[in-house]
């Protein structure tokens, strides 16, 4: 298992896409932090990239990376392995370079300029947001063979994650305006990761005011010690139901 994660990560590390990513990341993290008077200025600006490109590479690179490993899978299965094993060692390798990546990029100019609980917290959940979108996009990979539409698959979860569940949470806030739904948008919020890694961050930086009462409902939940915790294990389990249902999809699939 330990070779196999040594590949996949040389691998990765070694290629020109993840290279540029990472220096992305590390040019627009610096520039963010230089340009603003206030590094705190600086973490709201990198909110976005935050919770927008880095979902949108970690899962189309491992969708790409995973349909263009066939022939390696189907090497790896011929051999006497276990296929929970070769999965698990791809998923781990993928979910650790681009972590890593995220780290560097985005994660050092952090350290440097804001290491305070909102930096920390930004960091966490991009880490997290990173690794939910390798299982999310392990999980459409296996479920779909053909490689055009497993790709098309992956784009448009990050779309309905990203900016259509947004829009859906609005048009039932507008339709049922008479009810009382902001307690409601605790439970809801949990079902997309992004939303709730964006809650997280916002309440550190205590601009909760700015959302309203909406905003109150969310801070007496998510600002307490026990809603963070509950939060990070809801981030957590973003990650093991997609990956375990990827694994068993995977344990059962003719390559």
């Amino acid at each position: 298992m330990k070779k196999i994660i040594k590949y996949v990560i040389i691998d990765i590390l070694r290629n020109k896409i993840m290279l540029a990513y990472t220096v992305f990341l590390l040019v627009i993290s610096f520039g963010v932090f230089s340009l603003e008077d206030n590094s705190a200025k600086g973490l709201l600006s990198l909110l976005n990239l935050v919770l927008i490109i880095v979902p949108l590479v970690s899962i189309l690179f491992t969708a790409i990376y995973i349909y263009n490993s066939a022939e390696f899978l189907e090497l790896l299965v011929s051999q006497p392995l276990k296929r929970k094993t070769i999965w698990l060692s791809i998923f781990a390798g993928l979910a650790f370079s681009l972590a890593f990546a995220f780290f560097v990029g985005v994660g050092i100019p952090i350290l440097l300029y804001q290491p305070t609980d909102t930096g920390f917290m930004m960091l966490a959940t991009g880490l997290l947001l990173s690794i939910i979108f390798v299982a999310i996009a392990m999980l459409a990979a296996v479920k779909t063979r053909d490689k055009a539409k497993g790709i098309g698959v992956t784009i448009l979860l990050w779309l309905y994650f990203s900016l259509i569940f947004d829009g859906l949470v609005l048009f039932l806030l507008f339709q049922f305006s008479d009810y009382p739904l902001e307690k409601a948008m605790v439970g809801i919020s949990t079902l997309n990761p992004i939303d709730l890694s964006r809650i997280l961050i916002l309440l550190k930086m205590d601009v909760s005011a700015l959302m309203g009462y909406t905003g109150a409902i969310f801070k007496n939940f998510f600002g307490t010690q026990t809603g963070v915790i509950v939060s990070f294990f809801i981030l957590i389990l973003w990650v093991v139901l997609p990956a375990w249902l990827s694994l068993r999809k995977f344990n059962r699939k003719d390559l």
